[in-house]
């Protein structure tokens, strides 16, 4: 097992900036966000140009992978796979091809993604639009020795009410989604708030979790009695705002991760277990969101020994 991060929480700076401090903190992999450089959401990163990949980039990326003893883990292009604006939906199956052409140029394994969701079907019609679309992409990644890995993130921010938005958030639809040969990218948090003990899912669906990140969460249970499990109604200008749990960085959050690590080891994990910043506390400058890296690495780095 190894011990990464994932590039989008420092979406101003260079692959190779990014790079010099993850060698220089202790991680041995990244996993690189590959938004386009479009300016969306507050959280795209565009580290790897893969819609214009070209030599240059593929020798200048190989080279600062190489100069920092770092290995790339999984390219990252988080979109939502049935977006109900068809027009929007095929600009995001076109890049996420770019990206899997960009993981089997630079010899990637994993290609990270949602399957999404049309908030206004129910899951079932969702999923069998899915089976429809995820398909041909499934064949694509495969033609190219890349394998499509799909994150348990909820995406309630998608939904109008909170409700989820990507359509893989439980174990039954694991079941459902590997059937369409997809993988997947787990990440304890999200299961914790939807009363899921991540614990219980990793054997189970051991030969389908290829890749993991590591995102702590912090619970407020007293908070939920009064909002409910979908969090507040009235979000203002916040579509995450849940009122009753905040994302962390590894230890400062309720997942017990020395039991994450033991499990994933039971397991025969030997992928990488990638730190996923998403926590307000130690996030609003680079400075702060250094630490919070720094923090993640020495809460797992001594559960993380290879």
């Amino acid at each position: 097992m190894k011990l990464g991060m994932l590039t989008a929480c420092l979406p101003s700076w260079s692959l190779d900036s990014i790079a010099a401090f993850a060698a220089r903190t202790g991680y041995e992999a990244l996993e690189v966000a590959c938004w386009p450089a479009t300016g969306g959401r507050d959280f795209e990163a565009a580290h790897l140009p893969v819609a214009a990949l070209d030599a240059a980039v593929v020798d200048a990326t190989r080279a600062t992978m190489d100069e920092h003893a770092l290995e790339i883990s999984a390219l990252a292009y988080y979109e939502n796979n049935l977006h109900p604006d068809r027009a929007r939906r095929a600009e995001i199956h076109e890049h996420l091809r770019s990206t899997i052409d960009a993981a089997a140029v630079l010899g990637v394994p994993y290609a990270g993604t949602f399957i999404g969701r049309d908030p206004a079907r129910s899951v079932p019609d969702n999923m069998r639009e899915a089976e429809r679309v995820m398909a041909p992409l499934v064949e694509y990644a495969g033609e190219r020795g890349v394998l499509l890995v799909i994150e348990n993130c909820v995406m309630e921010g998608w939904h109008p009410d909170g409700y989820p938005g990507n359509i893989a958030y439980s174990p039954e639809l694991w079941e459902w989604m590997f059937s369409l040969g997809l993988y997947l990218n787990w990440d304890p948090s999200h299961l914790m708030w939807i009363g899921i003990d991540p614990l219980e899912t990793i054997l189970p669906y051991a030969d389908r979790i290829v890749h993991a990140q590591a995102k702590d969460i912090e619970l407020d249970p007293r908070a939920r009695n009064r909002f409910g499990a979908f969090g507040t109604v009235d979000k203002g200008d916040d579509p995450w705002a849940t009122g009753w749990w905040r994302y962390r960085v590894p230890g400062r959050g309720q997942v017990d991760w020395s039991g994450v690590v033991d499990r994933l080891y039971e397991a025969g994990f030997t992928g990488t277990l990638s730190v996923e910043h998403e926590d307000p506390l130690w996030g609003g400058t680079d400075d702060r969101v250094l630490r919070g890296l720094e923090i993640a690495h020495r809460t797992l780095r001594p559960l993380v020994v290879g």
